[in-house]
C-alpha cells in the first residue's frame, strides 16, 4: 500500500483511484466546518507525516544530470542557422586557479597604484565565501542578496564578513523592499551594483577583505571610494593586458583542455551550420587559448571573429565601424563592406553585422556568460536566441541531489502546507488558542530548515538561484534573457541538430496540479 505522502502509485507507478491515500491513509479527509474533523488532531498529523516523509520514494525528476540543458523558453535547434559564442567562459572554461590570481592582481594594483596598507597583502582569496550574482550597495558598504521582486533576502547581509542583524537591515532600508531606481539594472545608475559576471568573485572578495581591514584598524574610510578603487584595480588588470599575458604564460594552468570542445563545434559544422565569435577580448589571446583547446586551424571552423567587440556597446550602438584586425598592427582606414572567411575583424556593431551577413532574428543561436553584456540585447533588441553558460550549475545540482537536501525541501513543503490547513480549520472556537502555539511552533521550524537548505547551497548567501522561496534576482533576469542553460557547451553533444528544448509548464499560484483528486487537496512535490 502506498505511503500517506505518495501521490503516485508505488505499485503501478502513476496515479490511479484504487491505491491513492493522500491524507486519508492518515486520518485527514479534509477540513469542513459541518463535522467533528474541523477540529483534526494536528499534533497528531503533524508526527504522522513527519513519520512518513522518509518513506517518499525519490521521483523520476529528482534524477537530474549535472551536464544538462535546461529550458526557459521552447527552442528547435532544426530552426537554428546560424551559431554564435563568446569566448570567456562561453567557448573558454578556466581552472580555479585564475580567481586567485586575478584576486592578488587586484591586490598588488591597490596597493602600488592606490597606496593601500601594505598589510593588505596578508589578505587571501576565499573561494567559499562569495556567491555570482550578488548585489553590492555602494553607499552603505554592504553586500547582499535580493530576489526577483527586489526583496533582501535577510540573512545574507555582510558588512565586510560581518554578518548584519535581520533588525539592522530593517532599520536601513525600512524594510526588505528595494526601490526600482536603487536597483541599478542594466542601463540605471543606482547603488545597488550586481556583481554578475564569471570576473566578480574576486573583486567581491577583495572589497570584503579591505572592508575588514579597515574596520580592525579603526580605519575612517567611504564605502563608495573603496568599491571603485577596487572595481578600476581589477578591470585595469583586464584592459592592461596584464591577465591576459599570464594566463598564456601557463594555459595548461588556467584552462581546462577537453577534446569535446572540437567535436563539439565540428559536428555544428557538419550539420550546415554556420558559426561565429564576438568576443570582448583581444585576438593573440584567444588565438592562444584556441589553439589550445581546439587546434592551429580553429579558424577554419567559423565564418566571422569579431574581437575587441565592445560588449555591450556592440548591440546597442552603431557609430563604430569594423575595422581589419592586422596581426602585425599595421593600421589600415579602408572601410570594411563585407565580412570575410578567414579573416579577423576587430569592434565593429550589429547593425553593419546584421547588413553584411544576414544573419538576424531566431535563426541565429547566441551563446554566452554575462547574462548583461552577452544576452540581454541579443534577446530583448535583435531577437537572437540566447543560451547561458553557467559554470556554477554542476555544483548547485549536486548539492541538490543530496539526500538531506531532497528530505528536508519535501518537508518544508509539507510544513508549510500544514501552516495553511492549521489556518483554515481557525474559526473563533475553543481550538485558538491551540492552534497559534502550534503554528508558532511551525514557523519555527519552517525558519530552521531554510537555514539548512541555504548552508548546503552556500553557507552565507545560500542558492545562487533562489532565495526560501523565490527566484533569485539573477535567476529572474538568466530566465528573461536566456532561452535554455547549462553548464557549458559541451553539454548540447547530448542533443541532435535537431532536437527541440520543452520548457516545463510552470504551475501558477491559482492552478491546480492536473493529476490528482481535488478534494484531497494534494501536495505537489515533482
Amino acid at each position: 500500500m502506498a505511503s500517506a505522502l505518495i501521490f503516485v502509485c508505488r505499485k503501478t507507478r502513476h496515479f490511479c483511484k484504487k491505491h491513492r491515500c493522500w491524507l486519508k491513509s492518515i486520518g485527514y479527509r479534509g477540513i469542513s466546518s459541518n463535522s467533528d474533523e474541523s477540529f483534526p488532531d494536528w499534533r497528531r498529523i503533524y508526527q504522522e507525516r513527519k513519520k512518513q516523509i522518509q518513506d517518499i520514494p525519490s521521483h523520476e525528476s529528482e534524477k537530474y544530470n549535472k551536464s544538462g540543458v535546461f529550458v526557459n523558453n521552447e527552442i528547435c535547434l532544426a530552426d537554428i542557422r546560424v551559431y554564435g559564442f563568446d569566448y570567456d567562459y562561453t567557448i573558454a572554461q578556466y581552472t580555479d586557479e585564475l580567481h586567485y590570481v586575478l584576486y592578488d592582481l587586484g591586490k598588488e594594483s591597490l596597493i602600488t597604484n592606490n597606496k593601500y596598507p601594505e598589510e593588505i597583502k596578508a589578505q587571501r582569496f576565499n573561494p567559499q565565501y562569495i556567491l555570482r550574482g550578488l548585489h553590492y550597495d555602494i553607499r552603505k558598504g554592504l553586500l547582499m542578496k535580493i530576489d526577483s521582486y527586489h526583496h533582501i533576502q535577510l540573512g545574507t547581509v555582510y558588512r565586510g564578513t560581518t554578518q548584519l542583524s535581520d533588525t539592522e537591515v530593517l532599520e536601513l532600508y525600512q524594510g526588505t523592499h528595494v526601490p526600482i531606481e536603487d536597483m541599478n539594472t542594466f542601463y540605471g545608475s543606482g547603488p545597488m551594483h550586481q556583481l554578475v559576471d564569471m570576473f566578480a568573485p574576486p573583486e567581491m572578495n577583495l572589497i570584503t577583505n579591505i572592508t575588514d581591514y579597515f574596520i580592525e584598524n579603526n580605519i575612517p574610510y567611504d564605502p563608495e571610494y573603496v568599491f571603485y578603487d577596487v572595481r578600476n584595480a581589477v578591470q585595469g588588470v583586464h584592459t592592461s593586458g596584464l591577465l591576459h599575458s599570464t594566463i598564456m604564460n601557463d594555459l595548461g594552468k588556467f584552462l581546462e583542455k577537453e577534446s569535446k570542445t572540437k567535436q563539439f563545434l565540428e559536428k555544428l559544422v557538419k550539420a550546415g551550420k554556420k558559426m561565429f565569435i564576438i568576443t570582448n577580448s583581444g585576438f593573440p589571446f584567444i588565438d592562444a587559448g584556441m589553439r589550445y583547446m581546439v587546434g592551429p586551424d580553429w579558424q577554419d571552423l567559423f565564418e566571422i571573429i569579431v574581437v575587441n567587440a565592445r560588449k555591450p556597446k556592440f548591440f546597442n550602438e552603431s557609430t563604430r565601424p569594423f575595422r581589419m584586425y592586422d596581426p602585425l598592427n599595421v593600421k589600415t582606414w579602408e572601410r570594411v563592406r563585407t565580412l570575410e572567411k578567414g579573416k579577423v575583424y576587430v569592434q565593429g556593431n550589429f547593425n553593419d553585422f546584421r547588413h553584411m551577413t544576414g544573419w538576424h532574428g531566431s535563426k541565429v543561436l547566441y551563446f554566452g556568460d554575462h547574462v548583461y553584456t552577452d544576452l540581454a540585447d541579443p534577446s530583448l533588441k535583435h531577437s537572437w536566441r540566447t543560451g547561458a553558460i553557467i559554470p556554477e550549475l554542476e555544483d548547485e545540482i549536486e548539492k541538490m541531489l543530496s539526500e538531506e537536501y531532497k528530505v528536508s525541501v519535501r518537508w518544508l513543503i509539507i510544513l508549510q502546507r500544514l501552516l495553511e490547513e492549521i489556518q483554515a480549520s481557525r474559526n473563533g472556537s475553543q481550538q485558538e488558542t491551540g492552534s497559534h502555539e502550534m503554528i508558532g511552533e511551525l514557523l519555527e521550524e519552517r525558519d530552521e530548515i531554510r537555514s539548512q537548505l541555504k548552508e548546503l547551497c552556500n553557507p552565507r548567501f545560500g542558492s545562487m538561484f533562489r532565495t526560501h522561496h523565490n527566484p533569485s534576482y539573477f535567476s529572474r533576469r538568466m530566465a528573461r534573457f536566456a532561452d535554455i542553460y547549462t553548464s557549458k557547451l559541451t553539454n548540447l553533444l547530448q542533443f541532435s541538430e535537431n532536437y527541440t528544448f520543452y520548457p516545463r509548464r510552470s504551475f501558477l499560484p491559482h492552478e491546480r496540479y492536473p493529476f490528482y483528486d481535488p478534494s484531497n487537496s494534494p501536495i505537489d512535490l515533482s
